[in-house]
């Protein structure tokens, strides 16, 4: 089994890497391999709504210049994703806005090519504005028939410097237990 997480965030090593390395660290536990991928910071084009993908079923985004396509088959040979992003004006950073229209436009034309994957949100934030994140990732989730994964909150960590969410003893338990749910709703599905 396998989890890949997108981290929206430009700041590797940040507070939005962090929190997903504690999740990976429950789910490695239990024998679950992990990948990170860093799209924060990278010149990810949104969708032109070319609809090139509804018309070649391929799996495969027209636009060629970028990584989207390898990101696209990285889903989809994961069991479980996680996408990551810190509160930007609360909202999701925009690399991750890019990721998730044309990921999931390339998903939709191919018969929600992730559905039935386990999805989760991770979300770094100083104060507020997470919730709109949360929401709109797990909206990426739902609508491609995906199942979400909850925690014991939401599924967020709290830290303005890189580091501050190692002080959220909240956001560290949130994050544990998402590990937790996650793998043992990995292993439930794959019996």
């Amino acid at each position: 089994m396998k989890v890949v997480a997108v981290n929206g965030s430009a700041r590797k090593g940040g507070n939005t890497e962090q929190l997903i390395r504690m999740v990976f660290q429950e789910l490695e536990t239990k024998g679950i391999q992990t990948e990170l991928i860093h799209v924060g910071g990278k010149l990810l084009r949104g969708c032109t709504a070319c609809r090139k993908c509804w018309e070649a079923k391929n799996e495969q985004c027209s636009i060629k210049n970028d990584a989207i396509n390898e990101y696209v088959q990285k889903l989809k040979e994961a069991d479980g994703v996680i996408l990551a992003s810190p509160s930007y004006f609360a909202n999701v950073s925009s690399e991750l806005k890019a990721f998730i229209d044309r990921v999931g436009m390339v998903s939709k034309a191919n018969d929600n090519l992730f559905k039935r994957k386990i999805g989760a949100a991770v979300v770094a934030v100083r104060r507020s504005g997470e919730i709109h994140v949360f929401n709109s990732i797990n909206h990426f989730f739902l609508i491609g028939e995906m199942i979400v994964v909850g925690s014991t909150y939401w599924n967020n960590g709290t830290g303005l410097n890189p580091g501050d969410v190692q002080n959220d003893a909240e956001g560290i338990q949130t994050m544990q237990n998402l590990g937790k749910n996650m793998a043992w709703l990995l292993k439930k599905l794959t019996k």
